[in-house]
């Protein structure tokens, strides 16, 4: 199976979890999202002063969560994956800002979520059912 079904997931959502770490201790923020397929990565805007963007440009190892909010289990759906977090590129702050232009109001500090790993969880295709793909970075 390729990446159709994740992509997929990925576009009807609009928010992630983004994990970042310093000194061994772990900090999550939600973030919104822009999606860019190719390389595989997300953008989003963030703040130099807040503690998730402080803490990438000491380790830019991330890790991140996108998960679809249901009780019932044979519609879980959910997706995990690593990566760098790194400034983005002209053509990404571009893309953020077409998707939320909005943001621009806020003249954000824009990141992209260079995507290493993801798992994604997919209860609709059977119990427990995970498609997992690794990407050059």
């Amino acid at each position: 199976m390729n990446l159709k079904k994740i992509t997929a997931f990925i576009a009807q959502h609009h928010l992630l979890t983004l994990a970042t770490c310093k000194d061994n201790i772990p900090y999550c923020a939600n973030c919104f999202y822009a999606f860019k397929s190719d390389p595989f990565s997300f953008i989003i805007a963030t703040d130099d002063a807040t503690r998730h963007a402080k803490e990438a440009l000491q380790n830019e190892n991330i890790a991140g969560a996108i998960a679809l909010e249901t009780k019932e289990i044979g519609k879980i759906q959910g997706l995990q994956f690593c990566g760098l977090m790194q400034r983005a590129n002209l053509g990404e702050k571009a893309l953020y800002l077409a998707t939320f232009p909005y943001a621009l109001a806020l003249n954000p500090t824009i990141w992209t979520l260079h995507v290493s790993y993801i798992k994604f969880t997919d209860n609709t295709l059977g119990f427990g059912k995970k498609l997992e793909f690794n990407f050059e970075v």
